[in-house]
């Protein structure tokens, strides 16, 4: 019999509880791209501050979503899905209803609180799909939803703008809490698993200890994945400043979705293909591909089709990402492990966008290409000598912990 393309997709859609977990999942992620954007011209407009200023308030909410993330994960490990879900949704919700109603000052000093106790639905989202699909399945799965995570960002900004441009800024704010205060209950209500029947540890069972699983091979991964959404996160900010700099920036929303479409044909290629390169090197070639768009940033129809190969690499290197850290790290620390990778990820959006900027403030639009993708390349340059450093030491310690749980 032939090979079917499509067949992996459909075996990970035909497994009992994926198509409505992916689903609730999907929604759940729309709020949180509609954050970003909302807070920024909510900021500029509503409370007449600049730019920076707004950058202030993300950047609070951003380092808040990374320090938290692995805690959150680690409550999830030892307490179950629904008491985190339950306060982390009472909590955003909380947050922005009264976002509106806060002075800048406020703002500030809660968006950190508000993003440590955001509803984590990415690491959520990973940690279902582990515990429902197969292992021989997981790479079709994870590519179905960083295929699903470029549409949430196609969908959630766009909304965002819409409602926060036509709307009042208290109903457009408080929708978002509304629609984050739903989607927690909805996954309260359906409960879907974290854990497998397979890798439910025995009661009494000590926890894994840190360092018999953060191995080398596992800080590496993070790593790259830190490079990886640093090179993104520096692409969209230098495509935006040769567009703007050519005065192209009307064209910016067709660059964007074109760029967000070829990441999801990327993804659905890498889930399909019988086998499919690893992270490292995944990363490595979306790097060198980015560099050289600077050679040649107008017309904005050129520079968008020179920046199709590299965005073809975006989500299969995400999805290759998380199929790492569900291999490495244990299942009763998985939740803790996916929250070290949104932590990574997040760190490397945060440092990016400065990074970049910076670079494009001192030279042009076509050095920051150049920045992003050197910058990516050194994040992960730097994991791997730590994986080198480190592995010798940790491999048998998480070897032990395996057959110690088994």
């Amino acid at each position: 019999m032939g090979y079917v393309p499509f067949q992996p997709y459909r075996r990970v859609l035909s497994v009992p509880g994926v198509r409505p977990s992916m689903t609730l999942m999907f929604f759940a992620r729309v709020p949180m791209t509609m954050t970003g954007v909302t807070l920024t011209l909510y900021v500029v407009s509503g409370l007449g501050r600049g730019y920076g200023a707004a950058g202030v308030v993300g950047a609070a909410v951003t380092l808040g979503m990374a320090l938290g993330a692995p805690m959150i994960g680690r409550t999830i490990d030892r307490y179950g899905l629904r008491p985190v879900v339950a306060v982390c949704g009472l909590s955003s919700t909380a947050f922005w209803f009264a976002a509106p109603h806060l002075s800048y000052e406020a703002l500030v000093v809660c968006a950190l609180p508000a993003g440590v106790l955001s509803v984590p639905a990415g690491s959520l989202a990973r940690q279902i799909l582990a515990a429902l699909v197969p292992a021989e399945q997981r790479r079709a799965a994870y590519s179905l939803d960083t295929v699903l995570v470029e549409a949430s960002f196609m969908i959630g900004p766009a909304a965002g703008i819409a409602a926060i441009s036509s709307l009042s800024a208290t109903l457009t704010l408080s929708g978002i809490g509304s629609i984050f205060g739903v989607t927690a209950l909805l996954i309260f209500l359906l409960n879907p698993p974290i854990r497998n029947e397979d890798e439910l540890a025995p009661a009494g069972t000590a926890r894994p200890p840190l360092r018999s699983w953060l191995t080398g091979r596992l800080l590496a991964t993070l790593l790259i994945a830190a490079g990886t959404m640093f090179c993104l996160v520096g692409t969209e900010v230098a495509t935006l400043a040769a567009l703007r700099s050519h005065g192209e920036v009307g064209w910016t929303g067709l660059v964007i979705a074109v760029m967000c479409a070829a990441s999801m044909t990327g993804g659905i290629v890498h889930g399909a293909v019988r086998k499919s390169l690893p992270q490292g090197l995944l990363m490595l070639l979306l790097a060198l591909l980015v560099i050289p768009v600077g050679l040649a940033t107008q017309p904005w129809w050129l520079l968008m089709l020179l920046l199709i190969p590299t965005n073809l690499l975006c989500a299969p290197t995400l999805a290759a990402t998380t199929e790492s850290v569900s291999e490495l790290a244990p299942p009763a620390v998985r939740g803790e492990a996916m929250g070290l990778q949104d932590a990574s990820t997040r760190l490397g959006l945060a440092a990016g966008s400065p990074v970049v900027g910076y670079a494009i403030d001192h030279s042009s639009p076509a050095w920051g290409f150049a920045a992003a993708g050197l910058g990516g390349l050194a994040l992960a340059a730097l994991g791997l000598v730590w994986s080198l450093r480190r592995s010798p030491v940790q491999t048998p310690a998480l070897a032990a912990a395996v057959r110690a749980r088994r």
